[in-house]
């Protein structure tokens, strides 16, 4: 049996208010930087981690490395972790986007899974990457392995585990450093936890 701990990245400006980061570089706030730091506590205190992959993007690779430190560990990015390509609508918000894609915006909020971003990426490309990624991850044996990526990733990698439509994905909205958490044994996922937050309560 193999344990998941699914991490998504430390806090970055452009959560909130909100705007369609995707690919775009950033820096973890401070604030990320101590829910990163509260994450790897917590997860030290109770899984013992053999191996940690994340997001090639700055933010998922300094929340994967805050957490390898508890246990000797150095990230391992992938690239088919990194974030839904935004395309058109990266570094804006969604007013700009509504004002400049009505349309668009309303399918991707009603229909993501038959939606495919303006010069960027449909939902079914991210899902098909990342669990592919997923299942190159499984392939070695390991007790226990973290997974630091994007509010994205995690969503569509949970539907998948959970064996829901890619038309759930709004059902799911993991926070800056919220872990979740799912086992995988004889060709079965079980998730056991959702988005816990409580250790970030220092942050």
């Amino acid at each position: 049996m193999t344990r998941l701990l699914l991490v998504r990245h430390g806090e970055v400006a452009g959560i909130d208010p909100p705007t369609f980061r995707g690919r775009a570089e950033l820096a973890l706030t401070g604030r990320g930087e101590k829910q990163a730091a509260l994450t790897r506590d917590a997860i030290h205190s109770r899984w013992p981690v053999d191996a940690i992959y994340c997001s090639p993007l700055g933010r998922c690779v300094r929340t994967a490395n805050t957490l390898g430190e508890a246990f000797g560990l150095q990230a391992m990015p992938e690239a088919d972790l990194t974030d839904i390509d935004y395309g058109e609508w990266t570094g804006l918000s969604r007013d700009e986007v509504d004002r400049r894609w009505p349309q668009d915006l309303a399918m991707w909020k009603s229909t993501p899974h038959a939606f495919h971003v303006p010069g960027g990426e449909s939902l079914q490309a991210v899902a098909a990457r990342a669990v592919d990624a997923l299942i190159a991850i499984l392939s070695t044996p390991r007790t226990s392995v973290a997974i630091v990526t994007h509010d994205s990733v995690i969503r569509v990698l949970l539907c998948h585990a959970m064996g829901l439509p890619l038309a759930s994905y709004w059902l799911l909205a993991p926070s800056p450093c919220g872990i979740s958490v799912a086992t995988y044994a004889e060709g079965r996922f079980t998730v056991e936890a959702f988005n816990e937050t409580a250790h970030l309560s220092g942050a």
